[in-house]
Order: structure tokens, then C-alpha cells, then sequence
């Protein structure tokens, strides 16, 4: 009695594990007739258990079995023959018509003097891995289109020059170092680069320098070994493997610290890493593209960069002008991020007002590119009419400062003139010339208008020309 209560348990417990796999699980005797048919199935197929159940496998009506469409009886069928069928991938038709890609693997059990009992199928459902598939697909062919040519914007003579640099580079595998300000574009040339090379179906690893401390960075770069320091309870692979067959970008170069440049250099001499805690070398096949808004000659020359690193760095340099050097490509600029905003927002924006558009040809954008982007992109928040106007910009574009933190979009200070100096008379004459308007008298003067004011009342000229302005003897000063 025990032995049975123990087979019953055993069996309830298998049926527990069978109905709780997210795979579809379903077994035939050996007639060919469905026997069981777990939860799983139910959901890939739409069919319940007790639909399916004694039914043929026909009522998937799998799209590839050995090569040929299912046969009605299970003895004709080669899985009796072969006493298994290899995993492939097929199409199965859903209850409701449509096909479902799945999986299929299919056994022969046998009894303990080989005789057939049953078939035991498993099937995969692969449409939310199809589904993750297509957006990777979909996902990397945006990444392609980002870093096509024509997604760098300029017609300038300076751009025309990164161009032609950017393709005599994708046709290299030199080392590249490309200089600018920060949102020059750096990441988009060496997108660019890679893209138009040989490695466009390797991967492109991109790694901010500037981002992690020296230890983190040399983990992220090298990778480790389990127990190579304290928390590393598995080995990891560094960026430099990950880029294998492809390019790895290092932004901001000059933010390396002595160390990692030493390692950095082996990197560009040898190929060849070692992972942290690990004394093994490792070859890699990667392209290097490199990238800094700093001067690194001026770091060498401080003592504060390597100069074998540096002159390693800069077999093919890039530099990428400022979008102060090149203001006819504003407009350019303006409206492609005009129709990345429309498509993003739905709204239809169609251009600038002319104040707007020469407001931001005159503005001197320290932020470069990614600053008039987000100029934009802040004007669209604002914009509910087919015209940004100049007060849907941001403040600091409508009322740019210097480096002093001084408002140069207000009236200069006034400037000392090279003229007779200022007298009664004169100032007299100039009102009547201006029509008693003031501020125009300042600026003719080389004064404010509060300056002239001041004159008028030390002198007692009456403040509108009606009134009676000859001259009169001036009072006497107190000390």
C-alpha cells in the first residue's frame, strides 16, 4: 500500500512539473492519439485538453515534419523510425488561423522490452523571441541610419573637410582621434566611421572615460576575473572584448589617469589585454576610435599625458569645428531638428519668425549643436502655432551673458567720445538737433540718458523744449 500511495504521489508530482513548464508538453500513445496536453499548449496552440485530447498531431498542422507535411497515421511517420526528431524551427496553426512560429522537438518512449508506448512532443513558442528579434533588427538599423552620412548636417566649407576625413577614415583601420567642444557631434563622426568601414556588421562599444573612477574604468575596459577584488563574485568580460570584430569609442581620452594609459598603450601595440586579477593575455580584434574636447598637446607638454600614448592616438585626427565657425549651417540645423520635433510630437511646426532665426545666428552657442537641439526642442514645448517666435526660446538665448555673467544683449556701456567736452550750450543745441529726445542725445554724446538728465538739471535746462531754455548765470556751488 505504501509503494502505491508513493507511485501516486510520484505521478501527481511529475503532472505538477509537466503543467507548470512555460513550453508546450504533450504526449501520444501509440496510436497516435493525443493522451495529454499540459496548460502550455493550450496557450500556444488555443486548443484546451479536452479539445486536443484524442486527436492526432494533425491538429497543429505543423508546417515542417521531416521535410513533409504530418502524415494520418503515426506508423507512417518517421519519428517511429528514427525514435526522435531533431529540434527545428516550423510554423504551427493556431485555433484562430494564424500561425505561430515555434520549436518542435519530438521522442519515442519505449517500454522496458523496446516496445512503442507513446511519443512525447515539446514545443517552443518563439513569438516573443521573434518579437525581441525584430526590434533588435529594427533597433540596429536605426543605429545604422543615425550614423549615416547624411545624418551629419553641413554644407560649410569646414564641414565639406570632416566629410572627406570621415571617409577617407571608414576606409582605414587607423587609429582616430577626433577633437572638439562638447556637442560638436563626436559620437555621431565615429558612429559615422564605423558604420562606412569594413567592421559595419561588428558591434560599435562606446565607453565615457570621464564617467568612472580608475578602478571601475579599468574593470569596464579589461574586464575581471571572479574574486579579483572585493564584490567580484563572477568573472566579467570587458568592453574591449565586447567589441571584437567591431569598434570600441573611447570618449574623452583625456580624462584617462596615468595608469590606464599605460595599459591603454599595450592595447595599441600589442592587441592584446589582460583581464583584471588575471595574468592570462588575451588577443583582440578591434578598431580603436578616440575622442576629447581638450588640447591634448598642451596635456603632454604638462607633463599630464603621454606622449607615446598621444602620438599612438593621433595616427588619422579629426577636428570638428565649433557651430560658431560654421553659422551657415544653422539654418540647416534648425530645420532638420524642426522635422525630428514634428515627427516626435505631432505637431507641425513649419519654420522660425525672422527675429527668432537671427537671434540664433547671432547667439555664440557654447553648447554647440546639442545646444541648438535643445533649443529647439525647448521651443516646441512652448510653440502651439506654425511659427516658433523669439519668446518660445530659452532665456539665456534671448538674454545671453558674457563670461563675466554680464547681460550682453542689453545697451553697451556707454563709451568715452573724442569730442569738445560737454557744455551748455552744446548740450542745448543737440536737444533741439534730436528733438529734446534724450537717450538719442546720450548716445550722440558718448552718455547715458540718465546723464543727460543729470546735465539738464545742473544746468537748469528745462526738461521739454516749450519751455524757455535761454542760458541763465550758473549758482553758486557749495564746496
Amino acid at each position: 500500500m505504501p509503494d502505491k500511495t508513493h507511485e501516486i504521489w510520484n505521478a501527481r508530482f511529475f503532472n505538477m512539473i509537466i503543467d507548470s513548464m512555460a513550453d508546450g508538453v504533450f504526449t501520444m500513445d501509440d496510436k497516435g492519439r493525443i493522451s495529454s496536453w499540459n496548460p502550455s499548449m493550450e496557450r500556444i496552440s488555443g486548443y484546451t485538453a479536452e479539445e486536443a485530447l484524442g486527436q492526432t498531431c494533425q491538429l497543429l498542422q505543423c508546417s515542417r515534419c521531416f521535410g513533409h507535411e504530418c502524415p494520418a497515421d503515426i506508423h507512417r511517420c518517421k519519428i517511429i523510425e528514427q525514435g526522435y526528431s531533431e529540434a527545428k524551427e516550423c510554423q504551427l496553426k493556431h485555433k484562430d488561423g494564424f500561425d505561430v512560429a515555434v520549436i518542435k522537438n519530438a521522442n519515442v518512449v519505449r517500454d522496458q522490452n523496446g516496445n512503442i508506448i507513446g511519443v512525447v512532443e515539446t514545443v517552443t513558442d518563439l513569438t516573443e523571441l521573434n518579437r525581441a528579434r525584430l526590434k533588435a533588427e529594427e533597433a540596429a538599423r536605426r543605429l545604422g541610419d543615425l550614423h549615416r552620412m547624411d545624418n551629419i548636417i553641413g554644407k560649410s566649407p569646414a564641414m565639406q573637410q570632416v566629410f572627406g576625413k570621415i571617409k577617407a577614415a571608414a576606409a582605414s583601420e587607423a587609429t582616430i582621434l577626433i577633437h572638439g567642444e562638447s556637442g560638436t557631434g563626436k559620437e555621431l563622426v565615429a558612429g559615422a566611421i564605423h558604420f562606412n568601414g569594413e567592421r559595419r556588421e561588428g558591434p560599435l562599444v562606446t565607453v565615457n572615460c570621464s564617467a568612472l573612477s580608475e578602478t571601475l574604468l579599468e574593470s569596464e575596459l579589461f574586464g575581471h576575473v571572479r574574486g579579483a577584488f572585493t564584490g567580484a563574485v563572477r568573472g566579467r568580460l570587458g568592453r574591449f572584448e565586447e567589441a571584437a570584430g567591431g569598434t570600441i569609442f573611447l570618449d574623452e581620452i583625456g580624462e584617462l589617469s596615468p595608469y590606464i594609459q599605460v595599459k591603454l598603450l599595450r592595447v595599441l601595440q600589442e592587441r592584446e589585454i589582460e583581464r583584471v586579477g588575471d595574468s592570462k593575455k588575451r588577443q583582440i580584434d578591434i578598431r580603436i576610435i578616440t575622442a576629447t574636447h581638450r588640447d591634448l598637446y598642451a596635456q603632454v607638454q604638462s607633463g599630464n599625458f603621454r606622449e607615446d600614448l598621444y602620438y599612438r592616438l593621433k595616427v588619422f585626427p579629426i577636428r570638428l569645428p565649433t557651430l560658431r565657425e560654421r553659422r551657415e549651417d544653422i539654418p540647416l540645423l534648425v530645420n532638420h531638428f524642426i522635422s525630428s520635433m514634428n515627427e516626435k510630437t505631432g505637431k507641425k511646426v513649419q519654420n522660425l519668425s525672422r527675429q527668432t532665426m537671427r537671434t540664433l545666428m547671432d547667439y555664440h552657442w557654447p553648447g554647440n549643436v546639442r545646444e541648438l537641439e535643445n533649443a529647439i526642442e525647448h521651443a516646441f514645448v512652448l510653440c502651439n502655432r506654425r511659427q516658433i517666435e523669439f519668446e518660445d526660446l530659452p532665456i539665456e538665448i534671448r538674454q545671453p551673458r558674457n563670461s563675466n555673467g554680464c547681460d550682453v544683449s542689453a545697451d553697451p556701456p556707454p563709451r568715452t567720445k573724442t569730442r569738445n567736452p560737454l557744455t551748455k550750450e552744446t548740450l542745448v543745441d543737440m536737444l533741439e538737433e534730436c528733438g529734446w529726445n534724450k537717450a538719442e542725445v546720450g548716445r550722440r554724446a558718448g552718455l547715458s540718458r540718465t546723464a543727460i538728465w543729470k546735465y539738464m538739471k545742473k544746468w537748469d535746462i528745462p526738461l521739454q523744449p516749450e519751455e524757455s531754455h535761454r542760458v541763465v548765470p550758473r549758482p553758486r556751488q557749495v564746496p
